[in-house]
């Protein structure tokens, strides 16, 4: 397969996650109506969404070791496609939370063993070149996801997002079925699970890779579960939080292409977070000045280019100390991630506080970035 044609299915095949969790954004004050929930049950679409992506992304990293990467890939797709038609057909609000959580554990393949095939593929600084290429093209997923589920909602309500879903799905099962190759090397060990985990929990660098990642998805992730909340308190429709969606995926993509240039220019990954880091934190102090008014959105802005920034340069060095065992180990760092994520988004729903919690995320990830950009200057010392 080409590198032209493995790119672009493996972008579609990133951005399938992320789409997902953004186009049900949109419906979840309508789902809130239909159901007769609350804005923090509502809100815990989320939450429940990233937990149980995080088991996925163990099963189907460990099954992409074991069976390769294509099976694995082909049936995630299928198990989603599986949980989004019941989701069509439920009738109580904890019923479509266990098909979400079904769909979400199917829609874990679209991460781990895409971010295998292509840590299998290309290495070193090539890369972090087609990290950074995957941060573009996640950058115009949150406007994909937001302004197609406002439409969809505004035209069928949350059952137009659910089947678009499906649709979606089974478009990239059939694509997979055609052109996905086995990227599996030949002699690839299965390492014992307990054994990887230990090793990785024992790793400081792991760590703030985890923390980092996982800040920086809360701190955008929790404008998606609270923004429908504060559009509506401001009197606007699902349309406009749609339309929200686009000016903050030009934030996002304006990160990854400046983190693009600046890295062509020598500027280093820690350095770079750290930057991110500080954007997060002023973005957060304007959200919270101005999220009285739509005016909001402007500061928001940096939050995302800030994520556009940062997420490429901490997945691209993470597991560069695990080339023997990439699935099994981006199996568990997703799980690691993933859980604090949701755990952050459930306190999130919990708190309806936009402003102060991204503020936290900056803080924490200031803090962090700062940390590992010592560590890495020590050890370049020694």
């Amino acid at each position: 397969m080409s590198y032209k044609k493995l790119l672009v299915l493996t972008i579609a095949l990133l951005m399938f996650p992320q789409i997902a969790q953004t186009l049900y954004s949109p419906a979840l004050a309508d789902i809130g109506q239909a159901f007769a929930v609350g804005p923090q049950a509502a809100a815990h679409m989320l939450s429940v969404y990233f937990l149980a992506f995080a088991f996925g992304v163990v099963a189907w990293g460990r099954m992409c070791d074991r069976i390769g990467r294509r099976p694995s890939m082909l049936a995630g797709l299928g198990v989603y496609a599986g949980a989004s038609l019941l989701a069509l057909n439920v009738r109580t609000f904890d019923a479509l939370l266990m098909a979400q959580a079904l769909a979400a554990f199917g829609a874990a393949v679209g991460s781990v063993v895409t971010q295998t095939v292509l840590r299998d593929r290309f290495k070193g600084a090539e890369l972090a070149h087609v990290f950074s290429l995957m941060g573009i093209a996640l950058a115009a997923s949150p406007a994909i996801g937001l302004f197609t589920g406002a439409s969809l909602v505004e035209g069928f309500g949350y059952r137009g997002v659910v089947a678009c879903l499906l649709l979606l799905s089974a478009a990239l099962w059939l694509w997979c079925l055609r052109v996905l190759p086995e990227t599996r090397p030949q002699q690839v060990t299965t390492p014992a699970l307990f054994e990887t985990l230990w090793r990785m929990l024992g790793d400081r660098d792991i760590w703030h890779s985890t923390l980092l990642v996982a800040l920086f998805n809360i701190a955008l992730f929790s404008y998606y579960s609270l923004g429908p909340f504060v559009f509506q308190r401001l009197g606007l429709s699902a349309q406009w939080f749609g339309y929200s969606g686009v000016i903050l995926a030009l934030g996002s993509g304006l990160g990854a292409w400046l983190n693009q240039r600046l890295l062509r220019r020598g500027v280093s990954g820690p350095q770079l977070i750290q930057l991110a880091a500080m954007l997060v934190w002023v973005g957060a102090s304007g959200v919270w000045l101005m999220q009285e008014s739509l005016g909001f959105v402007l500061p928001m802005l940096l939050v995302v280019l800030a994520f556009g920034m940062a997420i490429p340069n901490i997945l691209g060095s993470a597991l560069a100390s695990y080339g023997d065992r990439l699935g099994t180990a981006g199996a568990l760092f997703g799980l690691l991630y993933y859980l604090l994520i949701g755990g952050g988004l459930m306190l999130v729903a919990w708190a309806q506080a936009l402003g102060e919690t991204l503020m936290v995320c900056g803080g924490l990830a200031m803090l962090l970035a700062h940390t590992r950009s010592r560590l890495v200057i020590d050890r370049c010392a020694n």
